[in-house]
């Protein structure tokens, strides 16, 4: 170590070292990217030109925020009820229950639904209403859901949480 603070390490950095060391430094956001997305090439550009404003979270779920509810957010255990729409990408209706009298009921983060509606409850709130688009391994992946999912689909669903019965 040097007496002068310990920078005697960057001062045999030659010009190459460093434009190689900022090159990774640009790329890696790239590269960072690009491996987190879960979504197929051919659905990442159908889904940016449909969801333009769409949020994306960690796990390359994205989502549009219709209508904002309120209090705390869905936890692990909580019994969500839910009303929804569960679409394919090119829109074809596999499955939907709208009945807000005889939502469907689960509990979250049990493996009761999809992984995807697992992660994506927990971002929400009751009387939030969001369209949802989740990458196949986070729904049915390689072998789907037949005859109505076929295998490595993205899904679309239309959800509105309504209601909650909270973990206690």
């Amino acid at each position: 170590m040097t007496q002068g603070g310990g920078f005697a390490a960057y001062s045999c950095m030659t010009p190459l070292r460093f434009a190689a060391l900022l090159c990774l430094l640009l790329v890696a956001p790239v590269a960072a990217r690009a491996q987190r997305e879960r979504l197929p090439p051919e659905d990442v550009d159908v889904v940016e030109k449909r969801w333009p404003d769409a949020k994306e979270t960690s796990m390359s779920i994205r989502y549009v925020v219709e209508k904002t509810g309120s209090g705390a957010l869905l936890q692990p255990g909580d019994m969500a009820s839910v009303t929804y729409i569960g679409a394919l990408l090119d829109g074809k209706v596999f499955d939907k229950n709208l009945d807000p009298s005889k939502p469907f009921t689960f509990r979250i983060d049990r493996g009761e639904v999809i992984a995807g509606w697992d992660q994506i409850l927990q971002m929400m709130r009751v009387g939030d209403k969001w369209t949802v688009i989740i990458p196949p391994e986070l729904a049915y992946g390689r072998k789907g859901s037949p005859p109505r999912i076929p295998g490595y689909a993205t899904l679309v669903f239309e959800m509105e949480v309504v209601g909650v019965k909270r973990n206690n």
